[in-house]
């Protein structure tokens, strides 16, 4: 089969397309003829900095959507030749991809394979990020980094449909904030945002601040949240250290922070995810979100897909054409 690997860290050219035998499923698994991957920037993270690489080579890729090529022993349910979803933990810039089967979903109705590649991480995620983590309430106020990027551009629609009084995001460009403003965002910033989201709110601050970034921009979040409020953490797109949120920050307005990682609750609560994910693929079936493909990319130039993301100025989401 085709596959996409690294042997070393560093940029894009890292990436190498191979030749390699298409993997087997084992208990509980199955495997799975690739369609289309997602482009996610932890697979940016994986190429760069080893971000959950067990060992070199690695074949990164977190979410594929394709048919069932095989089952391994134990699996019920699943039929060779259904149209699934999956969640894997790695090898999906691939022809075949192995997934445990809590992390495989069969298609809904009404959605084609070029959309389900996009679902498996994205849209959890968002799903999680406003309601289960963040526990969203009608008239409540958002801020969500990175509002263009894929999770960002779900986490938008799904506050407005939840009812929120006011959906801000921050992003890096003016075009991402015209695309944010097309995705259920009401003002978006360009840069800092800690003075801006203030005067937004007449002082006050937002009662909710989805961070994907880390560091300095957590501390910004810290800041803008209103009494009460609560930061969610989901990612350290920006490599900071490690920073301990204590006393100082959470007493004076009796504020929060939580986290959350779709990969690590996949490993701790499969039927966790499972259900999770139910839930937020019932958003797209419905029409309350909808996450536009903007890039589509051969596998074998993933690359130029690793290049268009790390130069920040990709919006909503970016695939792989496989064998579709």
């Amino acid at each position: 089969m085709r596959a996409v690997e690294f042997q070393q860290y560093g940029g894009p050219e890292v990436l190498r397309a191979v030749t390699a035998e298409a993997p087997e499923p084992g208990p509980g698994q199955v495997s799975i003829d690739v369609a289309y991957t997602g482009v996610n920037f932890a697979d940016l993270k994986a190429r760069a900095e080893g971000y959950r690489v067990p060992e070199l080579p690695y074949v990164p890729g977190l979410e594929v959507s394709g048919r069932i090529r095989a089952l391994g022993a134990g699996v019920t349910g699943l039929a060779v030749g259904q149209e699934v979803a999956a969640l894997t933990e790695g090898g999906a810039y691939a022809e075949v991809v192995v997934a445990d089967t809590t992390t495989v979903f069969p298609l809904p109705s009404g959605v084609d394979l070029r959309t389900a590649a996009t679902l498996p991480t994205v849209l959890p995620t968002a799903y999680a990020l406003i309601h289960q983590v963040g526990r969203l309430q009608p008239g409540e106020t958002v801020l969500v980094q990175g509002a263009a990027g894929g999770i960002g551009t779900v986490a938008g629609q799904l506050a407005r449909a939840a009812g929120a009084g006011a959906v801000y995001g921050v992003v890096s460009s003016a075009a991402k904030a015209a695309f944010a403003k097309e995705h259920g965002y009401d003002e978006v910033f360009v840069g800092a945002f800690q003075d801006p989201v203030r005067q937004a709110t007449g002082g006050r601050g937002v009662d909710l601040v989805l961070d994907p970034v880390g560091g300095d921009t957590l501390r910004a979040g810290l800041a803008s949240l209103a009494p009460f409020g609560r930061l969610v953490s989901f990612g350290n797109a920006g490599s900071a250290e490690p920073w301990t949120v204590g006393q100082p920050e959470l007493y004076p307005l009796g504020i929060s922070v939580s986290g959350f990682s779709i990969l690590t609750l996949a490993r701790t609560a499969p039927a966790e995810l499972r259900r999770l994910s139910e839930q937020a693929f019932a958003k797209a079936v419905d029409g309350t979100v909808a996450l536009p493909v903007t890039a589509e990319f051969p596998l074998a130039d993933a690359a130029e897909a690793h290049r268009l993301m790390g130069a920040r100025t990709s919006t909503g989401k970016l695939l792989l054409r496989v064998t579709a």
